[in-house]
């Protein structure tokens, strides 16, 4: 049995002893949001998280806050508007971790969307930003096209255009929002799993939950239980209770991560794929590129979802043709990874993708159960908030409010954990120029913001903390020390998978760099000798599970 630290076991005992206002169940984006639009708001929050925050869906994304340009020309205008509105806050509640991005679009002869609807589109998207962009679009002719991306095909480039999304590091922008909620008083665990409900005669009073790091089981009470498990959301509902039918669609996406250097990208490139006119994006990460993503139903479960060879290729095949001189192949393949987008099923019986929204849903049942699926990262603020409406009303059905917020406007004026900065740029300078390291530096900015010289004093304190995790990657010892005591890391693919990306940047997922920093966390969390090879194998059957391609 592992050793728990304490402020663990204080969460634990918390959650066995007090009775919660709202109990989250998932931790993904949403249900972090969640906690934290409730801890701010002033209820009793805890927040349950059957394996680690960001552990589906939420490390799994394209990386974007944005708009939702593809969204256009399906006329979902109203949640263009809200996801417009959504990234602006965004970018000044979490400026360490969101950050804007150009995008070029270039276009050619026989595409899908032509140049001129590419730029009506785009006049669009800034006029439902309410033109506060971060800047306004641009159209362009072949010349200004190839001067922004010069690795773009030059033959038959009709022009294109110039906007800006912005691009986040979805793991940390995850763990950043369960990290607020805490600082506001909200209980959270990571690692424990709800295995069944706690009733109250007929009505649902909280849940039973099984601590996966120290073996032990607990009951959490609580008035109202919200279900934000994304693609899990139906059994988690089972658990819970009685299931009222599907309300969730699964639908897979695919990414892979390529050397940058192979494609030559400067910025961020949106392709329609001359093989089926879907909008896809070419994303920089560091020394690494991502491509993404595709769409069809998810052929496997959420615990099981993993990239097809047929998804990998089509991703290739599209990007050669617009950049031809790369000429990728599986051989250029880093990672590949795929998640699960839990759509909303618009109406009972209909299991399609069109038949599913890319907007949230909330329901609840009659035993109190609130659960929401849909929407996507940059909205997930906003989810937060209509959910935290629907507790409201729960709330009244058993007895009263318990609780009156004294600041409505709290989750969109209180910055996250390290946004209190003035200056993106001064805090990389500062942190390049302390840890004498400009990349190694720039990572400590960008994943910690304002945080970053307390990450910096572990490798103050022990000089063996600043070396890298795995060259030529940014990640610094001092951050699994970090992640260790400060962010709940708990296991090695915590730290690689989801505190830092080492796993999506190597081509052995991580596995080298576990051996590396399983001592460091052997000594921090207790484990035996017995217990650091389980951890070992642990992350093994992880990364083969996260990154391995089907051949289907």
């Amino acid at each position: 049995m592992a050793v728990l630290s304490d402020s663990r076991q204080a969460a634990l005992t918390a959650l066995a002893n007090e009775r919660f206002d709202l109990l989250v169940i998932g931790g993904g984006i949403t249900g972090a949001g969640i906690a934290r639009e409730a801890a701010l708001a002033g209820y009793r929050t805890a927040l349950v998280e059957r394996d680690d925050f960001a552990s589906g869906t939420s490390s799994r994304s394209s990386r974007l806050v944005h708009g939702g340009v593809r969204y256009l020309e399906h006329g979902h205008l109203g949640l263009v508007f809200e996801s417009s509105r959504e990234r602006r806050l965004l970018l000044a509640l979490a400026p360490h971790l969101v950050r804007p991005l150009a995008f070029t679009w270039p276009v050619y002869p026989g595409a899908r969307v032509p140049r001129w609807q590419v730029r009506a589109g785009l006049l669009l998207y800034d006029a439902l930003a309410l033109f506060r962009n971060v800047r306004r679009h641009e159209g362009l002719d072949a010349e200004a096209v190839l001067a922004y991306e010069p690795a773009l095909a030059r033959e038959g480039l009709l022009g294109g255009a110039r906007y800006w999304d912005a691009a986040t590091d979805d793991t940390r922008l995850t763990l950043a929002s369960a990290l607020a909620a805490q600082a506001h008083g909200a209980t959270i665990v990571n690692h424990a799993a709800v295995v069944g409900p706690v009733h109250q005669g007929t009505r649902l009073a909280g849940a039973r939950v099984h601590d996966r790091i120290g073996g032990t089981a607990l009951q959490v009470q609580a008035r109202v239980v919200v279900n934000a498990t994304g693609p899990w959301s139906d059994a988690t509902a089972g658990l819970t209770g009685d299931a009222t039918g599907s309300q969730v669609l699964g639908s897979a996406g695919t990414h892979i991560a390529v050397p940058r250097q192979r494609l030559g990208n400067r910025d961020a490139i949106t392709i329609v794929s001359p093989l089926d006119g879907r909008v896809m994006f070419v994303i920089p990460a560091g020394v690494h590129a991502i491509i993404g993503t595709t769409e069809h139903p998810a052929r496997r479960g959420p615990d099981d979802i993993r990239a097809t060879h047929t998804d990998v290729t089509y991703l290739l095949d599209s990007v050669n043709r617009c950049v031809p001189h790369a000429a990728l192949s599986m051989d250029d393949v880093v990672a590949a990874w795929c998640g699960i987008r839990p759509l909303a099923v618009a109406r009972a019986g209909e299991h399609s993708a069109n038949a599913a929204s890319r907007e949230h849903a909330i329901t609840h049942r009659p035993d109190g159960l609130v659960s929401v699926t849909g929407g996507k990262l940059t909205t997930y603020r906003a989810m937060a908030a209509d959910v935290l409406a629907q507790a409201r009303r729960e709330f009244a059905a058993t007895g009263g409010d318990p609780a009156i917020p004294t600041r409505t406007d709290a989750s969109t004026t209180t910055p996250l954990p390290g946004g209190d900065v003035l200056s993106r740029d001064a805090v990389v300078a500062d942190a390049s120029d302390a840890t004498l390291d400009a990349a190694a530096g720039e990572r400590l900015a960008l994943a910690y913001g304002s945080r970053w010289r307390t990450v910096w004093q572990y490798a103050q304190r022990e000089p063996a903390l600043s070396q890298r995790i795995e060259s030529p990657l940014p990640y610094v010892m001092a951050e699994v020390a970090y992640g260790v005591e400060h962010e709940l890391a708990c296991t090695l693919a915590d730290v690689l998978v989801r505190r830092t990306h080492v796993a999506f940047e190597t081509r052995d997922h991580g596995r080298a760099a576990a051996r590396r920093i399983a001592p460091l966390m052997q000594a921090r969390l207790g484990w035996s000798d017995e217990t650091r090879a389980a951890q070992l194998a642990a992350y093994d059957a992880e990364a083969a599970r996260l990154f391995s391609i089907d051949e289907a």
